[in-house]
């Protein structure tokens, strides 16, 4: 049975809300695994990210009530109330501080800004006219807060069940983007664009190549034969909403705003957000070199600085959906470098599978691995890093090429969640026997995701 035909079994045993005679549409959203290139996407990074086959879907009907009801046939697992109904006015306004304030108040009802974030939003950006109530049904196989974009998965999902009851035509790449206003604005996540990305335009079997500048697909690479990637699950939880991914990620941003400064870059701020004249780098930290930043802002960027210096200072950083927190202190150095070294490492692994097999050179898979130890060692220096993706990461160094087991490192935004192995393809045993090994040490995790 596949998944599409048991998730339409849900909703036949769902007859109480998914009223079995009216008109339903089916949307579906896969979660994705990150292979390399991770946080580095709102700094302008290339990615490269695996299709899962793990999916959300979203059965969505109209009904007769003024509301937006949701269902979550995955409540009890995150703790959370099975059905939240809004109504239709708060939604069909496309308010986004309206919509986030009513869908987000109650945190066991804020799953539901994921679902009804994408009517916000075709309403906002749209002009779609929202003037029949609702019923959205979804359910999920992609594990939540497991770094491999349960959340996108469920936008893409719900908006792609949306779009066709409503008669709403959208390329995937401007659905990716309009999910991604979805968690910026209505559920209140600081995401880049990678993982909706991801979810509305990927392969199956293939690497989904992203230039996130803003959202530049390139060609899906295929992994040669005799290559295979899987995710190990920690068994920890994590949130992209949470502080040390949004830390991180502004102080990214208040990196690139003390480089346009020392390079005496033209800036003026419209609404505390900075707009910097950066006609060579259009303002992404992802397109300075690890050369450049060596030799020119390395030791010139502090390590850190608190909110309110740098605000006194600087007015404030070009992101449009962070700001800066006055009594906060913030690690600057360490998070501005990783989007500038990542991205070189992304675009050495791009360049590598993109070459014919008489180009890669002998050894070039272990290279690709130890460019992924690169990329985990770099997350933990951001103070991303966890107890159990180390020591995941740990196990499958120890393993090495000898059992085929070439790299690993931490997926999406860190702090717990996936780690991604680069392997043999008939590697699978080894693999296991990594993640049963984990789960026997730690009592927690271990399950496989390809």
């Amino acid at each position: 049975m596949t998944d599409t035909q048991l998730f339409l079994q849900h909703v036949a045993a769902n007859a109480d809300f998914i009223h079995p005679t009216r008109p339903t549409k089916i949307g579906r959203g896969p979660g994705r695994l990150d292979v390399m290139g991770g946080i580095a996407d709102y700094s302008g990074s290339l990615v490269l990210q695996w299709p899962l086959a793990r999916a959300a879907y979203c059965a969505v009907q109209f009904c007769d009530e003024p509301v937006v009801a949701m269902r979550s046939l995955n409540a009890a697992e995150i703790d959370a109330e099975r059905d939240v109904t809004a109504p239709l006015e708060v939604i069909a306004q496309g308010n986004y501080a309206q919509a986030h304030a009513a869908l987000t108040g109650d945190p066991a009802r804020a799953w539901a800004a994921y679902a009804a974030g994408a009517l916000v939003v075709m309403a906002r950006e749209l002009g779609v006219a929202l003037t029949r109530g609702m019923r959205l049904l979804v359910h999920s196989d992609v594990p939540a807060g497991k770094g491999v974009s349960s959340s996108a998965a469920l936008e893409v999902a719900c908006m792609r069940a949306a779009c066709d009851l409503l008669g709403v035509q959208l390329a995937p790449r401007q659905l990716a983007i309009l999910c991604q206003k979805a968690e910026n604005l209505v559920v209140g996540a600081p995401c880049g664009v990678m993982d909706q990305m991801s979810s509305a335009c990927g392969e199956p079997g293939k690497l989904l190549a992203l230039h996130c500048q803003p959202a530049q697909l390139l060609p899906s690479v295929a992994l040669p034969d005799g290559l295979r990637v899987w995710g190990i699950d920690s068994g920890i939880r994590h949130a992209v909403s949470g502080s040390d991914y949004t830390a991180v990620r502004v102080g990214a941003f208040m990196g690139y705003r003390i480089i346009a400064g020392l390079d005496g870059l033209p800036v003026r701020l419209v609404d505390g957000i900075a707009q910097v004249d950066d006609p060579r780098r259009n303002g992404y930290l992802a397109n300075i070199t690890p050369a450049e930043w060596e030799a020119h802002y390395q030791d010139r960027v502090p390590l850190e600085m608190r909110g309110d210096d740098f605000l006194a200072q600087f007015g404030g950083t070009t992101d449009s959906v962070t700001r800066v927190n006055p009594a906060r202190t913030y690690a600057i150095r360490q998070p501005a470098a990783h989007p500038i070294y990542e991205n070189a490492r992304v675009e050495a692994w791009h360049t590598a599978l993109s070459s014919p097999p008489a180009e890669r050179g002998r050894g070039w898979e272990e290279n690709m691995g130890e460019l992924m130890y690169e990329s985990h060692a770099s997350y933990g220096a951001c103070g991303l890093g966890s107890e159990g993706t180390d020591r995941l990461v740990q196990m499958a160094r120890e393993a090495g090429a000898e059992r085929g087991i070439y790299g690993a490192k931490i997926t999406g935004g860190g702090s717990g969640g996936t780690v991604a192995v680069l392997a043999r393809a008939n590697a699978e045993p080894a693999v296991r026997a990594i993640a049963q090994r984990y789960a026997q040490e730690t009592g927690r995790g271990g399950s496989l995701l390809d």
